[in-house]
């Protein structure tokens, strides 16, 4: 299954893709809580999803193809990132392998929609893009281990974890250069685990900038593996329906290439992951 966020009459709601057609939630689920989150929550993902596509059967669709399309959570209650979790990436900065994992939150307001263009702030030009596995959450889980970890996901979607290198290096924490408005993309939908039969450490991850592959990976280089993620995670946190985590990129970013190579006005970056899509923006300054 297939899910979106879409904006419909002003408000979030949530839909499920089937081709070019999309049923809303709403019309299929009578009673579906009106906040996105709690209806979120009430799917009971990913155990919910046969009960769930045997609802849409009937339901009505609309075109796709107009949809003005959000983040496919568009207010995470958590939005927690992983850094530094491929090997390869971790060399090209000359970093050392680490043996736990750098830990960051985001906020909602970095995030941007599929097909929505990303942000240049003012004040920096060293924007970077990271190709990135997102896990989505669909049921409450603390103390995971890693053999029931996968309990918890609802899904997977793809993340540009776009970055202000030189903020990013301001201080001893990364919190600043990854929270600008509209710099993260997100999207565009959240593909339950009964799609990716291979499951999320081996998934090819790739990102283009105007068509030529800069990161040409796989899952399997994740130094913690999502299971592993998880299991740290909710060691330290309860996670919570909705909540997102960004499991870090591979080799192949802007910053290490010579010369290095950042995202700039006019550009379309494409972040694509097999099995689940691609998620597309441009690149626009921020507003004088």
């Amino acid at each position: 299954m297939r899910l979106i966020a879409f904006e419909h009459e002003g408000r979030p709601a949530l839909g499920a893709r089937l081709g070019d057609e999309v049923v809303a939630l709403a019309d299929a689920i009578p009673g579906l809580p009106t906040d996105l989150l709690a209806a979120f929550a009430s799917l009971n993902l990913p155990e919910g999803a046969p009960a769930l596509a045997a609802k849409l059967e009937g339901a009505p669709r609309r075109k796709l193809a107009g949809l003005k399309l959000l983040p496919c959570i568009p207010r995470p209650g958590k939005i927690i990132c992983i850094g530094l979790n491929y090997v390869e990436h971790a060399k090209e900065g000359n970093n050392p392998i680490p043996d736990y994992p750098a830990v960051f939150f985001r906020g909602h307001t970095s995030l941007a929609a599929h097909g929505e263009p990303l942000l240049r702030p003012k004040v920096s030009d060293k924007f970077d893009y990271e190709a990135e596995l997102v896990i989505v959450v669909g049921q409450q889980a603390k103390h995971l281990t890693e053999e029931n970890a996968l309990s918890c996901v609802a899904g997977y979607t793809c993340m540009n974890e776009g970055s202000l290198r030189d903020y990013q290096r301001k201080g001893a924490q990364w919190t600043v250069g990854k929270n600008f408005d509209r710099t993260g993309g997100i999207g565009p939908e959240i593909v339950t685990p009964d799609e990716i039969p291979q499951g999320p450490n081996a998934l090819r991850i790739t990102s283009r900038v105007n068509g030529q592959v800069m990161q040409d990976s796989n899952t399997s280089d994740m130094i913690f593996s999502v299971p592993r993620i998880l299991a740290i995670v909710t060691e330290v946190m309860t996670l919570e329906p909705g909540d997102i985590i960004a499991t870090g990129t591979p080799s192949g970013v802007g910053y290490p290439r010579k010369p290095p190579v950042f995202m700039k006005p006019g550009d379309t970056i494409e972040i694509e992951i097999e099995g689940i899509g691609i998620l597309s923006n441009t690149v626009e300054d921020e507003a004088a």
